[in-house]
């Protein structure tokens, strides 16, 4: 122990790095991909797949990571993350085509299986009322890192604005997306320097035969009295170590395992079925939507950061006195009115060019001809209008402006609404799901169960990323929203039906509180 910390509140710090550059990694590629699509002239399938690919790096990672920690530690595999990180970051920046960028970013999304170990690893070292807490850490640098992603890609998106000649002498001003990618050289580089002062999880350790290693490591952290209570509940489980990967998958599947299972795979998909992915990694995207033009979209992306830091906060400090289901219960209601809201305002839009308009996109006034003055209803038939009109590239490149230019709507509607969900995803399934899913499972069980239900959560995700740009062009902004609140609502009635209260409990507790008998 003299060469790593004795803190658990630093290790964890440490461990959440990896929450930070998932945030940072996960949300930059809001201000990218409209330049990218520019660049590689992506249709919306493609710009969904750069998006979404990470996620689906992840899907895989989830299958598996949790098994290997469960197999090498908890310590090597957080090493192994953070080298893929800046593996990735380092190749996205220098992507020349498209399918590059897609493996770039993939190979990045294998590193996002640090969601699913850093709440494992966190649990293993925390004392039962703190756990919530400091679980909560990793979820508060990941909004840390999607924040400081949003200040990036706006200061950037200025600095390549100004044409100063050293802006143009560093390569900012024709390539500004590769250096909102290739910053995440700094934090990636930062977290794999530090995993080196951690220590492996006591809880490993003592389920692989080296007790003495985990009571040394747990007395630094916890004191002597609180390491002999707790080596005394993991020695009561120590007999239930897994045997294999299909044994392990065999207990999870069975009958006593049911309750659990369930709970686990409804918080894993309410989290992500309800949109929170779309809003962060399309915000400057979807406030372009709204007609407030580029600048000022990557403008109001930030906003979407601040409140996520702030709402981040207020759960930490709620999650252990409140509770983990009373906080769900207001998120997730939380997350219906406010896409409710969202969908109001974009149902009411209308459109409607005019000659002064057309001037100011600088395109041949012709290729207008039939639109001006025509009123339109909705944002599908007027974008319907401009494609038949516009070649692909044209569209793309001057989307932004023309809606800015043709529409009448309430942008402090759609902005308030976003940030009220951000506000209530961030005091609800944000924080909450990685700590109830550190929680639920049986120790010898952890591993392997956090990583289905990663996997799971993983493919939701992809999903909603991947369907963004298809929906918004074929469903329209109003169906789209209001989709993600009706979600949520079906989530409300699950949680409040099969959610149980986790706080203040050992880990062994729950076990024997939710699991009939020992699988």
């Amino acid at each position: 122990m003299s060469k790593t910390l004795s803190s658990s509140f630093m290790i964890a710090i440490i461990v959440s790095l990896g929450g930070f550059v998932f945030g940072f990694d996960a949300s930059v590629i809001s201000g990218v991909v409209s330049f990218v699509a520019i660049e590689f002239d992506l249709n919306e399938w493609q710009q969904g797949f750069v998006v979404s690919a990470p996620t689906l790096g992840a899907a895989i990672a989830s299958l598996i990571a949790g098994t290997i920690s469960d197999r090498i530690g908890r310590k090597k595999v957080l090493v192994s993350i953070a080298f893929l990180y800046v593996i990735s970051a380092l190749f996205s920046a220098f992507a020349s085509s498209y399918w590059m960028l897609v493996v770039a970013r993939t190979i990045g999304g294998f590193a996002f299986a640090s969601l699913i170990i850093a709440p494992i690893y966190i649990a293993e070292i925390s004392d039962p009322g703190k756990r919530g807490r400091m679980i909560s850490i990793n979820q508060f640098n990941i909004v840390i890192g999607i924040s400081v992603a949003y200040f990036a890609n706006y200061f950037l998106l200025n600095l390549a604005q100004s044409n100063a000649d050293w802006v143009v002498a560093l390569g900012i001003t024709d390539n500004v997306w590769r250096w909102m990618l290739g910053l995440e050289l700094i934090p990636a580089g930062v977290f794999l320097v530090l995993l080196a002062f951690i220590p492996e999880s006591p809880r490993f350790l003592a389920l692989n035969d080296q007790k003495s290693q985990a009571r040394e490591i747990l007395t630094s952290l916890h004191g002597v009295e609180a390491m002999e209570v707790e080596m005394t509940e993991i020695e009561q489980t120590s007999h239930q170590k897994e045997a294999s990967v299909l044994t392990g998958f065999k207990d999870l599947f069975s009958k006593n395992m049911r309750l659990v299972l369930t709970i686990g795979i409804v918080i894993a998909v309410i989290q992500q079925i309800t949109g929170v992915n779309a809003i962060y990694f399309y915000a400057p995207s979807i406030f372009e939507q709204s007609g407030v033009g580029t600048n000022a979209a990557f403008a109001q992306a930030i906003w979407v950061g601040v409140i996520n830091v702030v709402f981040t906060i207020v759960a930490m400090l709620l999650i252990d006195k409140v509770g983990r289901k009373p906080l769900l219960v207001i998120g997730l209601l939380g997350v219906f009115i406010s896409m409710s809201i969202v969908s109001y305002g974009f149902k009411n839009a209308t459109y409607e060019l005019d000659t002064s308009a057309i001037e100011q996109v600088q395109l041949e006034p012709g290729k207008f001809a039939g639109m001006v003055g025509v009123k339109y209803e909705n944002d599908l038939v007027f974008k319907q209008a401009l494609q038949s009109r516009l070649s692909s590239r044209e569209f793309k490149t001057h989307q932004a402006q023309l809606i800015q230019e043709s529409i009448n709507i309430q942008p402090e509607l759609v902005l308030f609404g976003i940030l009220g969900f951000v506000a209530s995803f961030a005091i609800s399934l944000g924080p909450v799901m990685w700590v109830l899913l550190a929680e639920i499972f049986p120790n010898h069980l952890r591993g392997i169960a956090i990583a289905t239900m990663g996997l799971i959560n993983s493919g939701v995700s992809f999903t909603v990323q991947m369907l963004l740009p298809w929906e918004i062009n074929n469903l329209g902004n109003a169906m789209t929203f209001m989709l993600y609140g009706i979600f949520a609502i079906i989530g409300l009635v699950l949680v409040i039906w099969l959610l149980p209260e986790t706080k203040n409990k050992s880990l062994e507790q729950i076990e024997r509180e939710l699991v009939p008998s020992h699988v």
